[in-house]
């Protein structure tokens, strides 16, 4: 019996109990829907969180102190911490740096009007920090190293504070109340949204040492606010970063008196973050994928059931068909058939399902999806052979029964 005449007596088996068909590939079509949709959200939420990481800025290094179990020490053998000064050598001794910012918070009550806004998240920078954080400014423009210089009070407010504060008025060339100070408002930030836990633009933005000026409550806090707790530094050639970094580190550990072996700061990239998230991502993408795989082994036991079943009602069948000359194997692929299309007409309804819920997951919720192409091949494939070993067992049992006594059967 050739390929041809068996998938079509397979064909025909199945059409004969169609509803039943169905129900026996609804295990299947749950499994592969269900690997296609995991994966695409959980590849979704890695490619979300690289998007974010990316929006900061491009090609940025990112060194931050490190503590100890007694925080910030100073002197040698702890080191000096991270200060103000660290981002100007940085920019002036270390090659293919096109920008440095370095950012120091605190939190004040804002006023404008008789709009008064509680715990604002103030962010002191240097005039590069647009360029280096990928961030641009709407109206106005940002303070410049004459503001930074001399420690000028003026602001730039971010999207959404400026909308709180003066609603639809425009905010260039009007005072806001910052603490006990008033600062002019020369520029509003383009909307930047929220990045991780961060809202950009519910912020305000002063040049770096008006915030040591006059945003430190005691002389001891002034001390320590020579101190910053990121120094972000964009490379001119992505292809040196690895050279850039080298060189930051000899030239930190130089100025901080630190050993290698044990420096007082610590520096990463975009790229380690990123990495360092995909395998959290990848461990759980794994896990969901193990978990909706569970309802593919289901449905090919639901195929066993089924074909174990039309085995036992298709015996008379079985023993005409080993009369007229079908040998054992002829009848072991035709039950395997059958179970290898009732599979494989599960798997495509599944792709079709999983494909199409992600989409409409993604366009309806929150989180974004993105359906992998590999997914879908092993979604796919996986119902296949699911469908072949489960398949197997109904099909050998009917290829061992005596032809003379599947006549006799009623």
């Amino acid at each position: 019996m050739n390929i041809t005449e068996v998938l079509r007596i397979s064909w025909e088996a199945i059409g004969k109990n169609k509803v039943r068909s169905l129900l026996t590939m609804l295990g299947i079509i749950i499994g592969v829907a269900a690997v296609i949709m995991m994966i695409a959200v959980s590849n979704g939420t890695a490619s979300a969180i690289a998007s974010q990481i990316t929006s900061l800025g491009s090609n940025l290094i990112f060194i931050s102190p490190n503590f100890t179990r007694n925080g910030p020490q100073t002197g040698a053998e702890a080191g000096t911490g991270l200060v103000f000064t660290d981002a100007a050598a940085i920019e002036q001794q270390v090659p293919n740096v096109a920008g440095v910012s370095v950012e120091q918070g605190t939190t004040e009550t804002v006023k404008a009007g008789a709009v008064s806004l509680s715990s604002i998240n103030i962010l002191g920078s240097l005039p590069d920090f647009p360029t280096v954080r990928d961030m641009k400014v709407a109206s106005g423009s940002y303070f410049t190293q004459s503001d930074q210089d001399h420690k000028t009070k003026v602001a730039v407010l971010g999207s959404g504070l400026a909308q709180q504060l003066f609603g639809t008025a425009d905010p260039i060339g009007q005072t806001v109340q910052v603490g006990n100070f008033y600062l002019d408002v020369v520029g509003v930030m383009a909307p930047k949204g929220m990045v991780g836990d961060v809202d950009y633009d519910a912020r305000l933005y002063l040049p770096l040492s008006t915030v040591l000026q006059y945003y430190t409550p005691s002389q001891f806090a002034r001390f320590l606010g020579q101190r910053v707790r990121t120094i972000y530094v964009t490379v001119s050639d992505p292809k040196k970063m690895n050279d850039t970094i080298d060189q930051i580190t000899l030239l930190l550990e130089q100025r901080h008196k630190v050993s290698a072996t044990a420096p007082d700061f610590t520096i990463t990239t975009q790229q380690n973050i990123i990495t360092t998230q995909e395998s959290t991502t990848a461990a759980f993408r794994n896990l969901l994928a193990w978990v909706a795989g569970i309802s593919l082994i289901v449905g090919g036991i639901g195929i066993m059931n089924i074909m174990l079943v039309s085995v036992t009602e298709r015996t008379r069948e079985i023993g005409l068909r080993q009369s007229v000359g079908a040998t054992p194997n002829d009848i072991r692929w035709q039950f395997l058939s059958e179970a290898l299309l009732l599979s494989v007409i599960g798997g495509l309804i599944g792709i079709l399902v999983g494909v199409g819920g992600s989409w409409i997951f993604g366009a309806v919720g929150t989180m974004k999806t993105v359906v992998a192409p590999s997914s879908i091949f092993l979604a796919f494939f996986s119902a296949a052979a699911v469908g072949a070993f489960f398949g197997y067992y109904p099909a050998n049992q009917a290829a061992q029964l005596d032809p003379i006594d599947a006549l006799r059967h009623e």
